[in-house]
């Protein structure tokens, strides 16, 4: 039964995909085929053998490490602010993105992230069926952020077609960026973050490979990194922290005001129609998370959590499944851990269009005309991820 589910939550996204390609006739069986399995593979070792499970808790010290260090900056700034066994939101989550943004600063000025960047990108584009530049977008994207990678590219973005533009932002909206995955380490489990960052890049390609298929010539597939003006490390530094305190801010603005907005429309809901405007969405979302290998009796929860990332963000939704997460089977809380790591919200795609416009106002246009199917990759990227993890636990 777990595998007809795992064909059911592959061929229903893969279906949607085909029904809003591009371009049907142009499809290439053999680089899905080959990332799905990889995807597959990948999962199981990491989920299922002592191997992944190295890897993972090696990634997750790391990160507990690195909180721990951003906790004693917070604390000397605002210790004493919290009530005694108290830990606010905005302290020990967001905060802390200033200290990690800091170091993804120093790794970028001495430039190792550009060498892990180039040669994991070198490597997957050996795979995915594409060029070196969408190779090279979805890891930088995953690193440095959905808007911030569009500038290391700003030379060849205004010279893009269409369909190449549309693969560079679908990738920025699929993964997320290293600057938030502590934060979300703390709401959700390390595994399922690090499992859905692995995934997410295969499964990426894979509905781009059908929602918007083409092929790069050799003379298209070069890839020039935008060099900016090289600051002093010291005046580096204080960029990277104040931008990672601006990116803090700005996700604790939006939480309060997603959350009181829902709050707001759940109550109105409640007091006409006896039901709240989430559990409403349950209900549409419940078929998608029963797909992805949810268990019956959670799917409506399941798809109540899956639509507020949708309209809202992530985190809001990650909020949502730490009240619930004793409710509901570890099978349902590992399936929509992993659906949540991923930009794919309405909001992402202002950031996105928001971040091209600063580039290039004519390429910025054409991102805005495809904006919603950008929403609705991204979307079907985490259902096949959630549906390879669905089909592992």
């Amino acid at each position: 039964m777990k595998f007809l589910i795992f064909i059911l939550g592959i061929a229903v996204p893969f279906l949607i995909a085909f029904l809003a390609s591009s371009d049907r006739k142009k499809i290439r069986i053999k680089p899905i085929i080959l990332m799905l399995v990889v995807q597959i593979a990948l999962a199981y070792i990491l989920l299922n053998t002592s191997a992944g499970l190295v890897v993972i808790k090696g990634i997750s010290n790391m990160f507990g490490a690195i909180l721990g260090y951003a906790k004693e900056g917070v604390d000397f700034v605002f210790g004493g602010i919290a009530n005694k066994g108290e830990a606010p939101f905005f302290l020990t989550v967001l905060l802390p993105i200033v200290f990690i943004s800091a170091l993804i600063g120093i790794l970028h000025h001495f430039k190792i992230l550009q060498l892990i960047i180039r040669a994991i990108g070198f490597l997957i584009s050996k795979i995915n069926g594409l060029g070196k530049l969408e190779s090279y977008n979805a890891i930088a994207a995953a690193i440095l952020g959905q808007s911030e990678v569009f500038i290391t590219l700003k030379d060849q973005l205004k010279d893009l077609p269409s369909k190449r533009l549309y693969t560079l932002c679908a990738s920025a909206m699929s993964t997320v960026s290293m600057t938030v995955v502590g934060s979300y380490m703390t709401l959700i489990e390390p595994k399922y973050v690090v499992t859905a960052l692995v995934l997410n890049l295969f499964s990426g390609f894979t509905i781009i490979h059908i929602i918007n298929p083409y092929t790069v010539s050799p003379e298209e597939d070069i890839l020039e990194i935008n060099e900016e003006r090289r600051p002093s490390f010291f005046e580096m530094l204080s960029e990277y922290i104040m931008l990672g305190f601006t990116v803090a801010v700005t996700v604790g603005a939006m939480l309060i005001g997603f959350i009181a907005l829902i709050g707001g429309v759940n109550g109105v809901f409640d007091s006409i129609f006896g039901i709240s405007f989430q559990e409403i969405l349950g209900y549409v979302f419940a078929p998608f998370a029963f797909i992805m290998g949810v268990p019956a009796k959670d799917i409506v929860e399941a798809g109540s959590i899956m639509a507020t990332k949708l309209v809202t963000n992530e985190f809001v939704a990650m909020i949502d499944l730490t009240k619930v997460v004793g409710d509901l089977t570890p099978k349902t809380v590992g399936i929509i851990s992993t659906f949540l790591v991923s930009f794919a919200n309405f909001s992402s795609i202002g950031i996105i269009v928001g971040a091209t416009k600063s580039i290039d106002k004519t390429q910025a246009n054409v991102v805005a005309k495809f904006g919603l199917k950008l929403l609705l990759g991204a979307t079907l990227v985490s259902l096949v991820t959630g549906a390879i993890v669905g089909l592992m636990l």
